[in-house]
Formats: structure tokens, C-alpha cells, sequence
């Protein structure tokens, strides 16, 4: 934990087109732990010192250039829009090299993965991006194992997240690093957020994953689940909704989702008990009210899902309750 008397220095390394959201986001969250706390110093660089225009067009004044910032103790680059569609620029992998050398926790947001790996900071090492461009990182860059349904990726000192909002997440990761839970919830309170997901998590709900089913009947089929996830959703009851076989049913779901009626139903629940966590359900309520059947089936899919209880999974990634509920 954090015990410095010294402002702990955040540079954000920024350029133009980078998106305003990975910029605001994780300096937002300092920016509340001074607020609860902290002492954190944020400054935004641009690889020459000149101001930048992000990707909607509003201007970002920026603080100085790489060579100007003496030695921050966290050192991030910001995502865009531009990356991986275009070559990372001489300039930019030149000061993220030198701000990089000089700082004690290097991390990036969304695509700025592809602004750290150009600069070959994440050899050998485990990262992750946006999931919609994760498996161009990983044609790019061989060496560096990506994990395309991350969150956030710890490999050391180095540090990468995941599209947009995951910025926050990380953001909020590393003022726990330095300032510890009780901090980091409070933060966490006042910017309406969740204390942080698991760096672990998915991306995105289980719904969401890969394209929606071609065949019209499984199409129903994944609408009826969704919309009513503790129902009776056996793999009779879903093959007798169509007046089709379990054979058949099972094979669709192979087929198209890579996965069974019964796996796709447990994780659709899976979902929803996570959510109810959030909202402040204990575990059995959340396990009832999500459809399994007993609270030891629920724990069984997080401990396979996040390697975590859900009770744990509560205690340190559930929603803050609001003060007068507590």
C-alpha cells in the first residue's frame, strides 16, 4: 500500500483520435480517490507536448511531452479508434518507450495494448483489448498472449484492460493496489460504479458472445432463456417448445453456440446470480431467484467461472449499498 508523502504521479500519454472516454475514465477515478484521500497527481502527454483533439473533435490541453515528465510512478496510454486500423507512429512508441523506462507501473486502455506491444513492452507477457480487435493483437504480436475475454491483465508491473468502461476497472485495480479496499469502495460509491469486476470476467454477458443463432427455431429458443432465466428450461421442456427432438436440439446448439442446451442455460443463470450480487442478494437469494437449484450448484459455476465463491465474488466486486441502506 501506498505510504509516500509525494503525490503519486499518473501520466496518461494521449495523441490525436484517442477516444475521451479512456482518458476521462481511469482519471476520473483519481481524481475521486484525492477526493477520499489519495494523493495523486494526474498529467496528460502527447508524444510532441502539443495539444491533441480526441476522436469526437473536443481538444485535450495537454501537460508536456515524454521528456518533460521526470519519472511517473503510473504510466498509462490511452485507446483509439485509429488502432489497429492504422501504424503506430514513430513519435508515440518513442515516448511510450521513454515514459515507460522511467515508470514504476506501465498499463494501458483498449487499444493502447497495440501502442505498448509496438513498443514491445508486452513480449512474453499476458495482456488483453477490446475483444472485437484481440485477435489482431494477437496476429500481430506472437509473443504476447492475450486473453480476448479479460477485463483487465496484470503481468507484473505491467498492466492492460479492455474496451472503454474496463479503463474504469483498472482505475479502480490499481487505487486498491495503493490505498486498499476500504478506499477503493469509497470511490467506487461516489462515481455510481461497481467496486471493480474481476479482472478475470468476461467482457461481456453471456448472451452477447458471438453471433446470434442463424436457425430461426434456436433463435426462440435463446429468446425464452433470456427472458426468463429460472424457468423450467430443461432440455425436454426447450425440445418440446419447438416439438423437436432433444437429439436435434442438442445438436443445434453444438452446431451454432458451440455448447449445450444445459451449459448455455447454466451460464444465461450465471449471469443474472452475478447481477442479483451486485444489487446486494445474499448468495442464496441470488442462486433461488436465478434458477439453480440449490446455492452449492451456484457455487460450483463460479468456482469454475471466476475461481471464487459467490460469496467472495460479493465481498470484494459487489456494488457499493448506498449509505442510508447500509
Amino acid at each position: 500500500m501506498d505510504t509516500s508523502p509525494h503525490p503519486h504521479r499518473v501520466a496518461i500519454l494521449v495523441y490525436d483520435g484517442v477516444k475521451l472516454l479512456d482518458v476521462a475514465g481511469p482519471a476520473e477515478v483519481f481524481a475521486e480517490a484525492n477526493r477520499c484521500g489519495a494523493d495523486y497527481r494526474i498529467v496528460l502527454l502527447s508524444p510532441t507536448g502539443a495539444d491533441v483533439a480526441s476522436s469526437i473533435g473536443i481538444h485535450l490541453s495537454v501537460d508536456g511531452d515524454a521528456e518533460s515528465e521526470p519519472a511517473p510512478d503510473t504510466f498509462l496510454v490511452a485507446g483509439g479508434d485509429i488502432y489497429p486500423r492504422t501504424a503506430i507512429a514513430r513519435d508515440l512508441i518513442d515516448a511510450t518507450n521513454t515514459l515507460a523506462t522511467r515508470a514504476a507501473r506501465v498499463g494501458s486502455i483498449c487499444t493502447g495494448a497495440f501502442v505498448l506491444a509496438a513498443a514491445g513492452l508486452l513480449d512474453g507477457k499476458r495482456a488483453t483489448t477490446h475483444w472485437k480487435v484481440a485477435h489482431q493483437l494477437a496476429a500481430r504480436h506472437p509473443t504476447t498472449h492475450v486473453e480476448p475475454d479479460s477485463i483487465y491483465v496484470r503481468d507484473g508491473t505491467t498492466y492492460t484492460s479492455a474496451g472503454v468502461s474496463a479503463g474504469i476497472d483498472l482505475a479502480l485495480a490499481l487505487v486498491e493496489e495503493d490505498h486498499g479496499p476500504e478506499l477503493t469502495r469509497d470511490v467506487a460509491r461516489h462515481l455510481v460504479v461497481y467496486l471493480q469486476r474481476a479482472g478475470g470476467q468476461s467482457q461481456f454477458s453471456a448472451p452477447l458472445q458471438g453471433p446470434p443463432p442463424r436457425t430461426p427455431a434456436l433463435r426462440r429458443i435463446v429468446d425464452l432463456v433470456t427472458a426468463d432465466p429460472a424457468g423450467n428450461h430443461s432440455l425436454t421442456e426447450l425440445a418440446t417448445h419447438l416439438n423437436v427432438s432433444a437429439r436435434h436440439l442438442t445438436r443445434l446448439f453444438r452446431t451454432e453456440l458451440s455448447t449445450t442446451p444445459a451449459r448455455y442455460v447454466e451460464l444465461i443463470r450465471f449471469d443474472l446470480a452475478k447481477a442479483l450480487l451486485d444489487q446486494g442478494h445474499n448468495a442464496t437469494q441470488a442462486a433461488s431467484l436465478a434458477g439453480f437449484p440449490s446455492y452449492e450448484s451456484l457455487r460450483r459455476v463460479f468456482v469454475r467461472e471466476l475461481s471464487m465463491s459467490p460469496t467472495v465474488y460479493q465481498r470484494r466486486f459487489g456494488t457499493a449499498h448506498r449509505a442510508d441502506a447500509e
